[in-house]
């Protein structure tokens, strides 16, 4: 039997469709992967702004995540916008009951806009219980500062932000540097026992940067989900958001931060060998 790669995005939902699960099934899809998704929240927000926050009943993310690992064929997962506290606890204890190949963090704390996209409770229960399960974490600076306790301004303090968030439990730390000065804008891989591992892109001139974050975890766990290893996922997910960036950049689309076009040349969905059978419930 043949099925299509399955990603799982759990996160909160982006009405103007540029950030959250509306930007990671856009950047799913045009990777080529099957994208599904459970909603952790609903947000009003736009270009400018966001406006109001509801989060979902956690029994219902629980529902929607068990209806998609208890029937289709999937083993990566990407957490997105978790909001809060109750959430993140039923989703650690859901996702320890499925055999699951990778899990992505990108611990969404605040929105480009500048509003805040996690409550304060929640933020230890993803040091807590969510970085001993994920097998990559990706935050920007601020977001590797809040995660470590560690105030990070330069690639030094980088290091040491990793190091915390290894006690912590997690497998490897993806910090991107975006938020530094420089004509190129670096991230940094860590993983325990090698030396971090540098990508670097030329800075795009745009201030259509709306989902970037949401958009490059999801590009990481979908060429994870077709197979590549870390480091060349994690090098042809930069290498994605950067066209994307690039093929977006004078785009007029709102009065404030637009999206990315993830849409610059879509890949094929194709089917391929099917892993293991189904994603049974673990023992």
């Amino acid at each position: 039997m043949k099925t299509y790669p399955v990603v799982l995005t759990i996160a909160g939902s982006d009405s103007s469709g540029g950030a959250g699960i509306q930007a990671d099934l856009k950047a799913m899809s045009a990777i080529g992967v099957f994208g599904t998704s459970a909603i952790t929240a609903i947000t009003a927000q736009n270009t400018c702004e966001v406006r109001a926050i509801q989060g979902v009943e956690p029994d219902i993310v629980r529902q929607q995540i068990e209806a998609v690992l208890d029937d289709l064929p999937c083993r990566t997962v990407k957490l997105g916008m978790l909001y809060a506290r109750p959430t993140i606890e039923t989703i650690a204890q859901c996702l320890s009951h499925y055999r699951l190949d990778h899990i992505v963090l990108d611990p969404v704390m605040v929105s480009t806009s500048g509003c805040r996209l996690i409550e304060e409770e929640a933020i230890e229960a993803v040091k807590s219980l969510l970085l001993p399960r994920a097998s990559l974490v990706t935050p920007n600076i601020p977001e590797a500062e809040i995660l470590s306790g560690l105030p990070v301004t330069n690639e030094n303090d980088m290091h040491r932000a990793a190091g915390r968030m290894f006690e912590a439990g997690c497998q490897a730390v993806l910090i991107k540097g975006g938020h530094f000065d420089g004509a190129e804008s670096c991230d940094l891989l860590f993983t325990p026992h090698s030396a971090p591992v540098r990508y670097t892109s030329p800075r795009i001139a745009t201030r259509n940067t709306h989902g970037t974050g949401c958009t490059f975890s999801s590009a990481i766990a979908s060429y994870l989900a077709l197979g590549e290893e870390l480091p060349e996922a994690i090098a042809r997910a930069k290498k994605y958001l950067s066209r994307a960036l690039e093929a977006g950049a004078d785009v007029s689309i709102g009065h404030g931060h637009g999206s990315v076009n993830h849409f610059f040349a879509p890949n094929v969905l194709t089917a391929s060998k099917n892993i293991d059978g189904e994603n049974e419930p673990k023992k």
